[in-house]
């Protein structure tokens, strides 16, 4: 029997703010339908932001001292089975209680201390995991502590450590001379974490995993590079020979508008129907004219730069010229919060902008829409763009990360399951929309397209297999 222990920051339903919290939502259960003899749990902190329902399905395992550095800090472990997967909580309200997941000045010292309960931990539940998988920043000194202070300890020394990169933009960096203060690690093993002059906890689990995986095969490539490593790549390229990538994949019943109760009509390819009327409500909800025969553009994204947002601007004036709308729900940085509520106001019968964060009207929004834009600049994997074929909004992206893994051009000899893009420019990113936008005239093509994109298969199922493939090759 597979033993394999998930640690993350972030799962959906729990807590989650992106497409991490999405993926430890998923891929464990997706993994354990693969291989029903697979024992997989997951851990990770208990926020103040998991609901008291939730917390009235837990069981208490226990309670102990984790030591931080010079800290003796309280740690309560939490647990609950959901889809035949065991998840732990690590509680400790100095730390998780902060209203936001991230964001917090102290948020290096917050995940060290979650990392080192993770391996502190195993003992007292008595689970040592065949497999410890450490996903992102914010899980990666759980790999340097494994194999830095327990790589030789009985039990633990025969762990295999996976890291999987969701986002290497984010490295998790602080000043070298907090190293022993902050992780309680001795000045023997500052060559494991320097990196740049700097203290990087992300490089720390790269060099120290016996895996290095990331979300899509196309971006395992794209990180070799210094184009898109965020200085990363020297590190990389002396580990590649334990870098992987295996895409993403969605929850397809949670993402299911067959039976999404926050629609207003459910739909499915089989009787497609509704989603006219989702798109007629979201039209009247948003005080947009409502016209059938106008294609709806949706975006859905964080505002910042990698999403693709300067070419978004460059273009954007010259989309609404066009007969189409526009709708877009996210947050981010003020100079694109700006740029977009004003340009929805000079087009107010045409655009509408949605400056929040809201999971159950972004499933609204896809079910809505006709057209999907993705243009990053950066896309490691992305989910949006099969959420968006899930709810029959094709897709039209630029080709980088796993949209490129995912999505293939209408012009392709198959016929594709969306539109897409290269050079990064505003001139491309509007003929791709424009080359939507014309098919979505021919009523029959448009539908025969909608229909195609709706029963692509972007389940876990494949990946799944693929996940227990490496790690069977660490044995």
């Amino acid at each position: 029997m597979k033993k394999i222990l998930f640690a993350a920051s972030e799962a959906l339903p729990f807590a989650a703010s992106g497409g991490l919290g999405d993926v430890i939502g998923s891929l464990p259960a997706a993994i354990k339908q693969a291989d029903k003899d697979c024992d997989i749990r997951v851990i990770m902190p208990l926020y103040d932001k998991v609901t008291d329902k939730t917390r009235a399905r837990m069981e208490k395992v226990l309670e102990t001292t984790v030591e931080l550095g010079w800290r003796k800090q309280y740690c309560g472990l939490y647990s609950l089975v959901e889809n035949g997967v065991t998840y732990y909580f690590i509680d400790n309200e100095f730390y998780y209680r902060r209203g936001a997941l991230y964001g917090a000045g102290d948020d290096l010292e917050r995940f060290a201390f979650f990392c080192k309960a993770v391996v502190d931990l195993l003992p007292l539940i008595d689970f040592y995991p065949d497999y410890l998988h450490a996903h992102d920043w914010q899980a990666a000194m759980a790999v340097v502590y494994l194999k830095c202070l327990y790589g030789n300890t009985e039990k633990y020394r025969d762990i295999k450590a996976v890291f999987t990169i969701h986002n290497i933009q984010y490295q998790g960096m602080g000043d070298m001379y907090n190293m022993g203060d902050l992780l309680g690690l001795h000045e023997k093993f500052a060559p494991v974490l320097e990196f740049g002059g700097c203290m990087n906890f992300m490089k720390g689990a790269i060099v120290c995993a016996d895996m290095v995986s990331t979300v899509s095969p196309t971006y395992a490539n794209e990180i070799l590079s210094p184009e898109y490593s965020h200085g990363l790549h020297p590190i990389l390229e002396m580990c590649k020979g334990k870098l992987t990538g295996i895409l993403n994949g969605i929850d397809r019943e949670y993402y299911n508008p067959a039976k999404d109760c926050e629609l207003v009509k459910n739909f499915s390819y089989m009787r497609a129907g509704g989603k006219k009327e989702c798109k007629k409500f979201l039209q009247e909800y948003l005080n947009l004219p409502v016209k059938e025969d106008v294609p709806m553009v949706i975006m859905i994204t964080r505002l910042v730069s990698h999403k693709g947002l300067d070419i978004v601007k460059e273009s954007l004036y010259s989309l609404l010229e066009e007969n189409l709308q526009f709708v877009l729900l996210g947050t981010g940085d003020y100079e694109y919060e700006r740029f977009f509520d004003e340009a929805a106001r000079r087009f107010p019968e045409k655009m509408r902008t949605l400056l929040k964060y809201d999971k159950e009207l972004s499933k609204r929004i896809y079910a809505a829409g006709d057209i999907f834009l993705m243009p990053s600049l950066s896309e490691p994997c992305g989910l949006a763009q099969m959420i968006a074929s899930r709810y029959g909004t094709v897709p039209v992206v630029r080709e980088t990360g796993g949209l490129y893994d995912s999505i293939r051009d209408y012009g392709w000899p198959d016929g594709g399951n969306g539109f897409t893009f290269a050079p990064y420019s505003g001139m491309e990113l509007y003929n791709a929309v424009k080359r939507a936008v014309n098919l979505y005239e021919d009523k029959a093509a448009w539908e025969k397209l909608v229909l195609k994109v709706m029963r692509y298969d972007f389940s876990w199922k494949k990946s799944a297999k693929l996940y227990i493939q490496m790690y069977e090759r660490l044995n």
